[in-house]
């Protein structure tokens, strides 16, 4: 199939701003019975009766957050809802609506916006959410994206970061340090392909970490699992800045101490291959790399028969009194106290 060299490119200001909203959201549709009113009002109208509402915001910014000479509009969309919904999942509730706000210059055409709202789409579809407002304006500085979730629970089955205690195995879901391994990748190609625009990147040996960073998914799953294996986590949170920064904002939270053991950090093959190829230690990757959005979370000792051999948990340390301090136990078996140097972005 031969790529159209000059795709239709529709200005945004033929269109106008209700014009826009109207045509990029046409085709959602509310299937919640919470959604009393979604698009077309002032607001939109919820209705949760006896049940709590959670409510978790994310702003990505072009040139921080992202870099669109690697990531598709598509893929941006659906990352975008993502990041926002892996928050609610963190609190074991349900995410039931989104609102997604867009600045964008004048670069971007419709076309470009309707490629972001069909990965956008593509998340409410997925994760079973429905869109019921935002808002659209322009910006100087390229592509700014925020989205709002709101989920609900009932107030029993809420998990905050705070209630950790002495003796709670700590878990973690699937696997870590692909995200940021993915981005590496990515990063590495897009200097390659500056000095070579004719070279085209072989990236199926990397498909699985590369897929981590521009498509990642929520741990939707995870709430559902520990509901029938009635499982409720003393304590969560997701994975978004690096396993250590996530580790000491429950200690924080919950006054105490861990102890982390590194032979128990799940790694995938993949990850493993790709730190020794750019020399990185891969433990330190899993620390600090961040964007993974897996949970972690602590449960009781007496629900660890529930959890035993389960493919999607692995338990990684256990929680200790506040005074013993928060440390990984290397391979070695040397405690080393484990400091926060994941995703800053003040300073990245």
């Amino acid at each position: 199939m031969i790529e159209d060299k000059n795709p239709q490119r529709t200005a945004l200001e033929n269109i106008g701003e209700f014009g826009l909203i109207k045509h990029l959201t046409q085709h959602f549709e509310l299937e919640h019975e919470s959604s009393l009113k979604g698009i077309g009002d002032d607001a939109a109208v919820l209705d949760f009766k006896d049940k709590k509402a959670i409510i978790s915001t994310d702003m990505l910014v072009e040139g921080v957050h992202f870099d669109l000479s690697y990531m598709p509009l598509k893929h941006l969309g659906y990352k975008s809802v993502i990041v926002n919904l892996s928050d609610i999942y963190a609190m074991n509730a349900r995410a039931t609506q989104i609102t997604v706000s867009i600045a964008v210059s004048n670069r971007f055409p419709l076309e470009a916006l309707e490629e972001f709202y069909e990965g956008v789409a593509m998340a409410c579809k997925m994760y079973k959410v429905d869109l019921v407002g935002g808002d659209t304006t322009s910006s100087t500085k390229g592509m700014i994206i925020s989205v709002t979730a709101i989920g609900v629970a009932n107030e029993t089955d809420i998990v905050y970061r705070s209630n950790a205690k002495p003796n709670d195995l700590l878990v973690v879901t699937g696997d870590l340090g692909g995200a940021y391994l993915g981005l590496q990748v990515l990063d590495r190609e897009k200097e390659v392909f500056k000095v070579n625009p004719n070279n085209q990147p072989d990236l199926e040996p990397y498909s699985y970490i590369v897929e981590r960073q521009l498509k990642p998914e929520a741990r939707k799953d995870i709430v559902e699992l520990l509901e029938k294996l009635e499982v409720k986590p003393t304590s969560m949170i997701d994975i978004s800045d690096g396993l250590s920064s996530e580790i000491l904002h429950l200690c924080n939270q919950s006054e105490v101490a861990c102890n982390l053991f590194e032979d128990k950090i799940p790694l995938d093959p993949t990850v493993i291959s790709a730190s020794e190829e750019f020399k990185m230690d891969s433990t330190m990757i899993a620390l600090s790399g961040g964007e993974d959005y897996e949970l972690l979370f602590t449960i009781d000792q007496k629900d660890f028969d529930k959890i035993k051999g389960n493919p999607n948990l692995t338990v990684i340390g256990h929680i200790a009194p506040k005074e013993e301090g928060v440390h990984l136990i290397t391979r070695a078996n040397t405690k080393i106290a484990l400091t926060a140097q994941g995703w800053n972005s003040f300073t990245s």
